[in-house]
């Protein structure tokens, strides 16, 4: 039967600082999945501080006994697809059964060892198994200026109307820290000779995503008041892309080649439950539509404050402070519309919000750099109309204005390296 280990100075790991660790407070209890030396096979885990926890080791031990309608097992699987498509009851009471241990002080060392490690130590894996992955732009100010850069001086008649989207490359979709070879394809910068090679025009976005939990069987459609009994959480994703390839493919079918090379995820899966105080207003739209099936909440979405840094040789450049909140389009408007039309979800589908730009912040390099036509400076004097080879980008978001909250993402890591092959 599981008990708590007696508190003392030794029995919590030490770690290294630098880690966001502020972001895993017991408010948080994300979910996620990882290895270590100890844990050779990826299992699900949970973190608090920089202390992961082993939710198998844990459940063997009793301690979730008390859960209703958790099946033997689950945490022991290699992604969290069979955990996420359990009722949104049961993954409340595994929270707050973690939660209750960890009392006021949210002290991780109630924890025996034998279940914990030093996130340092610990390798993380991909949190789901993704079946489908669809992205939008629910931006205002991000259609906006990339429309603007095209030489377009309206935003598409559909973007008022409902999302707009389409759908991604969930094979491309890769966990934090994973390096993004530069991709290869047609572009033609001089819009007469066509040429096929690495891409010079690599860009990041800023992206936030929900990823789906409870499935809805195809045929079916899920309105706005039930839809986000559908998310089992939320994550940071970064969709890259290649500029030059992009903006000459796309005519008249869209995104292809420039967009499914790479898509970084963060790793821990933040619960609505977590994130429920800091639900908050929209920006105001006149357009908003009324008795359908995109009428949303005025709290439908969460007051969570983004941020790119670009890092070359150990020198950090933040180069986006933005906020959830300032999308035209809430990312359940986005899932409901995704449904509309009868395709269904799947667990571990993910569905994004498409770049979150503000007006006068810029979640990618398209708009900061005004499409490559103005370079931005960098903290360590180098400019940048596009990322380089050895550029590393990373996302970052908390909860709450302040950013104090205890509950954030961590963040999102990529480094962008040479192309592959010849």
């Amino acid at each position: 039967m599981w008990e708590p280990n007696p508190k003392s100075p030794g029995n919590t790991p030490q770690v290294a600082p630098g880690s966001y660790s502020h972001h895993f407070s017991s408010a948080n209890i994300p979910f996620g999945i990882a290895s270590s030396f100890v844990h050779d096979r990826p299992q699900a885990v949970t973190r608090v501080k920089d202390v992961v926890i082993f939710l198998n080791l844990l459940a063997e031990d009793g301690f979730f006994s008390q859960v209703e309608g958790l099946p033997p097992g689950v945490f022991a699987l290699d992604t969290l697809n069979d955990f996420a498509a359990l009722p949104r009851t049961v993954h409340r009471q595994v929270r707050s059964t973690l939660q209750a241990a960890l009392g006021a002080t949210g002290d991780p060392s109630c924890f025996p060892l034998y279940a914990v490690a030093v996130v340092s130590m610990v390798t993380m894996h991909m949190p789901v198994r993704v079946g489908d992955f669809a992205d939008f732009s629910c931006s205002e100010a991000h259609v906006s200026n990339a429309g603007r850069i095209a030489g377009q001086r309206d935003l598409p008649k559909a973007f008022y109307s409902h999302p707009i989207g389409y759908q991604g490359r969930a094979s491309s979709i890769v966990i934090s820290g994973t390096s993004i070879p530069r991709p290869k394809g047609h572009f033609s910068p001089d819009r007469i000779v066509t040429t096929f090679g690495p891409s010079t025009a690599v860009d990041y976005e800023l992206e936030f995503a929900a990823i789906i939990g409870k499935p809805l069987p195809w045929g079916e459609q899920v309105n706005i008041a039930e839809v986000e009994g559908h998310v089992f959480g939320y994550v940071l994703l970064n969709d890259w892309s290649a500029r030059d390839i992009q903006v000459f493919e796309m005519p008249p079918l869209g995104p292809f080649i420039g967009k499914n090379f790479g898509t970084s995820i963060s790793p821990w899966v933040v619960t609505p439950d977590a994130l429920g105080s800091f639900r908050t207003r929209g920006p105001y739209n006149p357009y908003r539509p009324r008795e359908n099936h995109l009428e949303a909440s005025l709290l439908s979405t969460y007051d969570i404050r983004m941020r790119v840094e670009i890092i070359v040789g150990g020198t950090r450049t933040v180069t986006c402070e933005t906020n959830v909140a300032e999308l035209y389009w809430t990312l359940l408007q986005a899932i409901v519309h995704l449904t509309s039309a009868g395709c269904g979800l799947r667990t571990g589908d993910i569905v994004a919000t498409g770049t979150v730009s503000s007006a006068v912040q810029f979640g990618c390099l398209l708009e900061s750099t005004n499409g490559g036509r103005a370079p931005i400076t960098l903290n360590d004097g180098t400019q940048r109309c596009y990322l380089e080879d050895g550029d590393i980008v990373e996302l970052s978001a908390t909860a709450g204005g302040s950013g104090e909250s205890g509950v954030g993402f961590g963040n999102c890591l990529g480094q962008i390296v040479a192309s592959k092959g010849v």
